[in-house]
């Protein structure tokens, strides 16, 4: 492991959070399982058919020991989770019965759970597309401020550099006032994990350079963010944030001396908002592949309480990190 997943694993075990997977039934979510208790980094429920993931653990000569198992469609609490959802959503067309439907999917479950104070953040996606982990989490966790919504971020880490990406893979196309919002979750979030908030609104122009709708849009957001940023919820996080800069303007020094002089966020930014889910989807995963940066995410930030997604290819060590990185946001 790197140094980064090492110290985002130590502190998940100082917290020792309730995490729950509803993919209990995968291999690679019952392997993350064993991992996760035996080296006490959460406690785990694992969601699914008991006898179908107990035959799992007893194949490998695993212990179940320290993990909940829990079917949804058998739990004597889905009546109370169903009863939730349904006042949640009655005024959205939902009916009882419509609820005692949904409150049995493992995702609306597990996320009902986190509702009702029984578990601190769930981790999802190995067998699921994003929009089966998100869609329960905005419906019921729900954003933090009804005025930020929820947007997305990557690790991106190399080495000791560890950098934040935002939002690659939930804001298509943000307007300026959404992309403020992103920029201060991101401070948020690199301040929760060590990272120093040198926020970069990213363009195709620096300072200027360039002209259009798309140029005039970072340069909008970038003027809110720095705004915002020194607000009374914003201004003990230390974020030094500057825009419109290009990426090399925001990472090589010498480049920003040239494009960006006096500024003291050019030449080394270590939070990146990119300007549309196009160019974060298609940053993040150039500089994963060509790059070589190991790519952590997407995870959720906004929300009331932590849900994250899962790369349906992911591994059992993804999912470990994921859950460490999760009961982190929970602390």
């Amino acid at each position: 492991m790197t140094k980064f997943i090492d110290e985002i694993v130590s502190k998940a075990k100082q917290g020792y959070k309730t995490i729950v997977l509803p993919e209990g039934e995968d291999d690679r979510v019952v392997e993350a399982a064993k991992e996760i208790t035996e080296e006490k980094i959460a406690k785990v429920i694992l969601l699914g058919d008991e006898k179908v993931i107990k035959s799992k653990f007893d194949i490998k000569g695993w212990s179940v020991e320290g993990i909940d198992i829990i079917n949804p469609e058998t739990s004597d609490r889905l009546n109370e989770y169903a009863e939730i959802f349904y006042e949640l959503r009655k005024e959205k067309g939902v009916s009882k019965e419509d609820a005692l439907k949904m409150a049995q999917d493992v995702n609306y479950f597990g996320t009902l759970m986190m509702k009702a104070g029984h578990a601190d953040g769930m981790v999802s996606g190995a067998a699921h597309s994003t929009a089966d982990t998100v869609r329960p989490a905005l419906q019921i966790i729900k954003s933090a401020r009804k005025d930020m919504g929820v947007s997305s971020f990557f690790f991106m880490n190399k080495d000791d550099n560890t950098m934040i990406f935002a939002d690659c893979a939930i804001a298509v196309n943000p307007n300026e006032q959404e992309l403020a919002n992103i920029a201060m979750q991101a401070a948020q979030t690199a301040v929760q994990f060590g990272i120093k908030p040198d926020i970069a609104m990213l363009s195709y122009s620096t300072y200027g350079s360039g002209k259009g709708d798309m140029v005039e849009k970072v340069q909008k957001a970038t003027k809110i963010a720095k705004e915002m940023a020194l607000s009374d919820e914003f201004k003990d996080l230390g974020i030094d944030l500057d825009g419109e800069l290009q990426g090399d303007a925001a990472l090589v020094d010498n480049v920003a001396v040239l494009k960006a002089p006096g500024s003291t966020v050019a030449g080394h930014a270590k939070v990146l908002i990119f300007p549309d889910l196009n160019a974060g989807n298609i940053a993040y995963k150039l500089v994963q592949r060509l790059g070589g940066y190991e790519a952590f995410g997407p995870v959720l930030q906004g929300l009331k309480a932590p849900i994250n997604d899962l790369s349906r290819g992911c591994s059992a060590k993804d999912i470990v990190f994921t859950v460490a990185l999760t009961a982190v946001q929970a602390m």
